[in-house]
């Protein structure tokens, strides 16, 4: 496994997160606790050794079984339409290289990542850095099913484009929760920020434009 030793964190890796967070501020990112998490966060250890250098460029890049690990714009994004509070249970829909569940956890909320690609989902387990965070509890199986068994969740994040809101994944929302989902195709993706009033009525906001990977159902071994 490329990342099952540790790395180190140089003093050049800590000022190019300076720099990407001051990037994200000038794109619109506010909450000052996602950029404290990003910052904390060596998004190098996450990719490969050859990418090391651009590593905090504000991009995405290829990861194993054929995915990648998202723009940091876009985890930012994200986890700033959660409105994340320490401790909210977290149910996040493909977890990938882990770097979106690491920045909710260093959040301190309590994340619940379901991976369907086996080959991810065990590149991930080698992972040295995931030990940090015993908050994140990683599963294997079907991103749209969700996990009846633990929930109701505070807030549910989707990291790949699906066709169609999940409904189950709204089941499993607590009144007054917030889920964020990219909603489409190849020929555009919208944000949604979807929420649950106390009552158990859903609001659905359209906001920007995205690009994601499918979201695919069923599990791949």
């Amino acid at each position: 496994m490329l990342h099952s030793k540790p790395r180190e964190d140089k003093h050049l890796h800590k000022g190019l997160r300076k720099q990407l967070v001051q990037s994200l501020r000038e794109k619109g990112i506010k909450d000052e606790r996602v950029l404290a998490a990003i910052e904390a966060i060596p998004r190098h250890f996450f990719l490969d050794p050859a990418f090391e250098r651009i590593a905090y460029e504000d991009r995405a890049f290829p990861i194993t079984a054929g995915q990648t690990i998202s723009q940091p714009y876009t985890v930012a994004y994200q986890t700033e339409l959660l409105e994340i509070k320490k401790f909210d249970k977290v149910l996040e829909i493909g977890t990938g290289s882990a770097y979106q569940a690491c920045v909710l956890a260093e959040m301190g909320a309590m994340v619940y990542s379901i991976e369907r690609q086996k080959a991810l989902y065990d590149y991930v387990g080698q992972f040295f850095f995931i030990s940090k965070y015993p908050n994140i509890k990683r599963f294997y199986g079907d991103g749209y099913l969700g996990l009846p068994s633990y929930a109701p969740f505070d807030k549910v994040i989707v990291t790949a484009a699906a066709p169609y809101v999940p409904p189950k994944l709204i089941e499993q929302l607590k009144p007054g929760g917030i889920a964020v989902i990219p909603v489409g195709d190849d020929q555009g993706q919208k944000m949604m920020r979807i929420t649950k009033d106390a009552n158990g009525n859903v609001k659905e906001e359209e906001l920007g434009d995205f690009s994601f990977v499918p979201m695919l159902g069923g599990k791949n071994q």
